[in-house]
């Protein structure tokens, strides 16, 4: 049993414990892990990491305004003071209070995750049913075994529908989140090659996504939300009640859609079943988020927003998050998507640039990180595709990349990138930025 899971399996353990913090709670609603981030009267959780200690910081957030530190470590806690509250485990405390939390709301909650598209998907449907409810959304990507219960702990009784955003890098990970969330619906956008160090492989990857299904299905009135054109999401949709959207034309499904043109921005339309048309210009770039607009569009129709109020909501959605994200400088037109790659999203980037009918093109990629034994295939099938659609200047980044008669340029790191812009002072582009976050790729749009 992971660390992660063992931890878990320990949240009943105290219960009495976490009622009585949740008293505590409701008169502190705020929670930090982070002294810098410490507004009067919040609690603060002293969370652990492999190179730090929330624990030595507690007196610490106590003198900036909190009102209690929630510690696992007695030997940081002043004698007699009850400010400190002593656990046996923090991580695992606020895990439990931020369920306990959720249930006490009774908020309805759709859980979304997948390897790809599900921080843009969550944005756009908590953007759609904003149109017609009050909406807690996931900031940002804060997806994982921490950011997800404080984003819970954010629940108010003025919130409505939460869409709450499930991160996973190893067997296990939705889970341990889908027993915290206990979402009511969810959707999967998709599975795909990503973090196949820690999944060993995609049917790792497959069996963990799952877990949000597996979840739902002892659910009692639990739906789940599903691209009819995914076929191993089908596979695994056994048991589940489906409502459903697509590209494959079908009039049975929720929402069906189709895309118009991208040049470089994304336009489609989508409709009803068999009803009328609506025509939506976006602000993405990508063929590839035409699934994510309907994935947006079948959830907000299925809580009752109009398909006037959907279109809207589309076609205002501007990303800031480097995801899909055109930026015009002075010299070139980025199409920036620098947070993240696996092999799945990369190919996808690359078909898409390829079929932009914009010229002259250059592209700027950056190595896909954690594939395990599995990176230099992957890498290869890039260069492949790379050679075999002729994509004019092609920049590499990572060592990942630098492989035997690969005839790109291999950069190092970033740093090498940089000292080659101010050198060749590439003009006149559309240049695709796209590589994992660690490569640090998201630094060179102000240069360029």
């Amino acid at each position: 049993m992971s660390k992660k899971n063992t931890i878990f399996a320990r949240l009943n353990s105290y219960t009495m414990q976490i009622e009585k913090l949740y008293e505590i709670f409701t008169q502190h609603p705020t929670v930090t892990t982070d002294t810098r981030q410490c507004t009067p009267g919040a609690m603060f959780f002293a969370l652990k990491g492999e190179t730090f200690d929330g624990n030595k910081f507690a007196t610490q957030a106590l003198e900036k305004g909190c009102s209690h530190a929630i510690i696992d470590e007695a030997e940081y806690a002043v004698a007699d003071d009850p400010r400190y509250i002593v656990v046996d485990n923090v991580l695992t405390t606020l895990q439990q209070l931020a369920r306990h939390h959720r249930r006490a709301m009774g908020t309805k909650v759709i859980g979304v995750t997948g390897t790809n598209g599900k921080t843009t998907t969550k944005e756009l449907i908590a953007t759609v049913l904003s149109q017609k409810y009050n909406v807690l959304y996931t900031q940002g990507n804060f997806n994982n075994d921490i950011g997800v219960p404080k984003t819970l702990l954010q629940l108010n009784k003025e919130h409505e529908i939460a869409v709450v955003e499930m991160g996973a890098s190893h067997p296990g990970d939705i889970k341990t989140l889908v027993d915290i969330v206990e979402p009511d619906y969810g959707i999967i956008t998709n599975v795909g090659k990503a973090h196949l160090q820690g999944f060993g492989s995609l049917e790792g990857v497959i069996h963990t996504k799952g877990e949000l299904y597996d979840f739902l299905r002892g659910k009692e009135g639990s739906v789940v939300f599903i691209d009819n054109g995914n076929d191993l999401l089908k596979g695994i949709s056994g048991g589940l009640r489906l409502v459903t959207y697509g590209t494959t034309g079908e009039e049975d499904l929720c929402v069906g859609g189709e895309v118009l043109s991208c040049a470089p921005m994304l336009q489609f339309r989508w409709r009803h079943g068999a009803g009328e048309w609506h025509e939506v210009a976006t602000h993405l770039i990508g063929t590839y988020n035409v699934t994510n607009m309907l994935a947006a569009a079948c959830i907000g129709l299925y809580f009752g927003v109009e398909p006037q109020q959907i279109d809207e909501a589309l076609s205002a959605y501007c990303p800031t998050n480097n995801r899909s994200q055109l930026t015009i400088t002075e010299h070139n037109r980025l199409v920036v998507d620098a947070y993240n790659a696996n092999p799945t999203s990369m190919n996808a980037a690359l078909c898409n640039f390829r079929d932009m009918e914009v010229s002259p093109k250059m592209a700027i990629l950056g190595a896909m990180r954690e594939l395990g034994e599995s990176s230099e295939e992957e890498h290869r099938k890039v260069i492949s595709f790379l050679l075999e659609n002729g994509f004019g200047e092609v920049w590499l980044v990572g060592e990942e990349f630098n492989l035997e008669g690969c005839p790109y340029p291999c950069f190092h790191d970033v740093e090498e990138v940089k000292k080659a812009i101010a050198e060749k002072r590439p003009e006149g582009y559309y240049i695709l930025i796209k590589g994992s976050n660690s490569t640090r790729l998201f630094e060179l749009p102000a240069l360029l």
